[in-house]
């Protein structure tokens, strides 16, 4: 006999990351999309009008999605009465109105798993790169008595550039990991556009996108701490410095990476860093959740790879590539290498099905 699929809804399903929730899910083994929402104007139309003109996917809308009435985000009330959970990748102007939201879904007893970045400073929500830190999933009882619940809570996804290179730093810090400089080069994606709605792209490269390295400085601070008193506490080290560019690629997300250790003589091993790299794996490994890349991190030893046309796609857009690592002749860091990840799959969309998979076979997300 099989198992009842879990109810899931979709908040801002209009939107770039939204859509991607829709084809990721449209034929998952656990989870089914049973109501959809975005904004008042939207609210009360067929899904497929709503998106007429503006769908981004690169497959068509699923068959069951095109007819569905799409809700007022809203609503807590009625969205709520029709799933289980929700995926959160609704957007408003002020970030205050978007936390209040999802907290509002989460004491109606609605599990929320969100994209957005509302909540991820907040020390008991756990903010998850499924194979690095699930353990943080501990907070939750300290975060369901804040928000006086049972079953509901709010588990979010960091920002989409780190992916690109916390996965590789993380192994690293048991070697004395002090202090990275990256770089990282963004596709427009990310923004949210294709190349059809900002021409102005093409050919161009802005080198500044708002609030980027901020959060790529802080949040890899957050995943590598550790839960004390149920909570939260971030790691001191290594310290980060970041720039973040938008370049014209349509998808991935690329870091040029620079790391330094603490005593120079203890440093591992080019060897064995890619030994840490090729062995790394979490959770989602072990237990073999749908959404969970095989090889956590491909490493390619070609001069010319990971390319972001060639290599983010790779197992699904779930898996991180990194390529050219190497001593810094310089002197002035101990290795430089460069990431690559998929960015509205591993870091968005998809990393947040994965982390919704993990929540699910650990219990904490369930039938009403």
């Amino acid at each position: 006999m099989s198992q009842q699929k879990i109810n899931a809804g979709i908040l801002g399903a209009t939107g770039m990351v939204g859509q991607r929730f829709i084809t990721l899910l449209a034929a998952h083994p656990y989870f089914n999309i049973s109501v959809l929402a975005a904004s008042p104007r939207s609210a009360g139309e067929k899904f497929s009008k709503t998106v007429e003109g503006r769908w981004k996917m690169p497959v068509p809308i699923p068959e069951n999605i095109g007819g569905m009435t799409v809700y007022d985000a809203s609503d807590v009330e009625s969205v709520s009465a029709a799933c289980d959970f929700v995926f959160s990748a609704f957007e408003m102007p002020k970030k205050e109105d978007v936390k209040n939201l999802e907290e509002a879904y989460a004491k109606s007893e609605t599990p929320v798993v969100s994209n957005t970045s509302a909540c991820r400073n907040y020390p008991d929500v756990p903010m998850l790169i499924a194979e690095i830190n699930s353990a943080h999933l501990g907070v939750l009882e300290t975060q369901k008595k804040r928000l006086g619940t049972k079953t509901g809570f709010i588990a979010v996804k960091p920002n989409c550039s780190i992916q690109s290179y916390v996965p590789m730093l993380t192994p690293l810090l048991g070697y004395g990991l002090k202090a990275a400089a990256v770089s990282t080069y963004q596709a427009i994606s990310g923004a949210g556009k294709s190349f059809e709605d900002w021409p102005e792209m093409i050919g161009n490269v802005i080198p500044y996108i708002g609030g980027e390295e901020e959060k790529s400085e802080r949040e890899p601070m957050k995943i590598w701490g550790s839960v004390k008193n149920g909570q939260i506490e971030n790691a001191a080290l290594p310290a980060i410095t970041s720039q973040c560019v938008r370049v014209p690629a349509a998808d991935g997300h690329m870091a040029t990476v620079f790391v330094k250790f603490e005593n120079p003589s203890d440093k591992p091993s080019k060897e064995q860093i890619l030994n840490l790299w090729k062995n790394f794996k979490g959770e989602p490994q072990e237990l073999n959740l749908p959404s969970a890349p095989k090889q956590f991190i491909h490493y390619f030893e070609e001069d010319d790879r990971p390319q972001t046309k060639l290599d983010r796609d790779l197992e699904n857009g779930m898996a991180i590539s990194a390529g050219r690592l190497r001593e810094d002749p310089a002197g002035i860091f101990d290795y430089k290498f460069i990431g690559l990840s998929h960015n509205t799959l591993r870091g968005a969309a998809g990393g947040g099905v994965l982390s919704a998979e993990l929540l699910y076979k650990k219990g904490f997300i369930i039938k009403k």
